[in-house]
């Protein structure tokens, strides 16, 4: 494997996972949404469903990591419609030009969310378990399906259903360190709901582990090996930043300045990854503590 085609390459985990396969002397050829300038480049539009198929061609693999960011914004109606549209539509757009190439690359890796298992309070929740209720349950299990036209053409098929990634630069853990930083860290709600985590360094090793491995396919819950409770990783913040973490965000706050985005952020996702645990992969920093210092390193 060589040559890899990812889609999503400017976001937090793709442009973490480029610089990694660079790294390692892959070519690595990114999907824009623009006219491509170069031959490292392949044009798609993911809410018109176009993809310029040629450029997948001689791909050994392809990685779909784009999709509007969930936390970005207040969900009113429109924008849940762009989250959607960016990974449902986009994902088949992406799957069926895979699957008209004439020599089709071997996998797929394409990215899904915990977020399929909704609420699972106290419950741990492997692959196996079903999926919730609600807007991101049902947008994960749609997402998902939207890749069965490169399943159906026999090219190995894997969701990676990533966690909340412990990072400095993006995601809800960027939003977080400034906060702690300043002090002004604190529980979320009663802190009492798990929040599965994991590291980016563990997220672009899983990615390539399984991109690597010609006998995983399907779902693999990409999380620490142990979930913890907001309440215990706003502790461990606090522990590793030298901050206090006494403030506290009310739940009837939080609603109302999140809206319905809140329930997510109030709910809990005891989410394990059990199956990556079988295949063979080892975490680098699989408890929390590691986790927060290895993205400030």
């Amino acid at each position: 494997m060589r040559r890899i085609a990812v889609a999503g390459a400017s976001g937090l985990i793709g442009n973490a996972l480029v610089r990694s396969l660079t790294a390692d002397g892959f070519e690595v050829r990114r999907l824009v949404r623009r006219a491509a300038r170069d031959p490292q480049e392949v044009c798609w539009d993911p809410e018109q469903e176009y993809v310029d198929a040629a450029g997948l061609a001689g791909c050994d693999a392809v990685v779909n990591l784009a999709g509007a960011g969930v936390g970005d914004r207040r969900w009113s109606e429109a924008y849940k419609q762009r989250i959607h549209d960016s990974r449902v539509l986009g994902t088949r757009a992406l799957a069926r030009a895979v699957a008209a190439l004439d020599e089709r690359p071997g996998v797929l890796v394409n990215g899904s969310a915990m977020g399929i298992y909704g609420e699972t309070g106290d419950r741990i929740a492997d692959e196996d378990a079903p999926p919730g209720r609600g807007f991101l349950p049902e947008l994960c299990v749609e997402w998902e399906a939207a890749a069965a036209p490169a399943e159906e053409a026999g090219v190995r098929t894997v969701f990676a259903r990533t966690g909340l990634v412990v990072a400095r630069q993006g995601g809800a853990w960027g939003r977080l360190f400034p906060l702690f930083k300043a002090g002004l860290g604190g529980r979320i709600g009663d802190g009492r709901q798990y929040w599965s985590y994991i590291a980016l360094h563990d997220e672009v090793a899983a990615i390539r582990h399984l991109l690597d491995r010609d006998d995983l396919s399907g779902p693999f819950n990409l999380t620490a090996p142990e979930p913890l409770t907001n309440r215990e990783i706003t502790a461990a913040m606090g522990r590793v930043l030298g901050r206090p973490t006494v403030f506290a965000v009310p739940a009837p706050v939080l609603r109302t300045v999140l809206g319905e985005m809140a329930g997510d952020v109030l709910g809990s996702a005891r989410v394990v990854p059990r199956r990556l645990l079988e295949s063979g992969f080892r975490f680098a920093f699989p408890g929390i503590d590691d986790a927060i210092r290895a993205a400030l390193a």
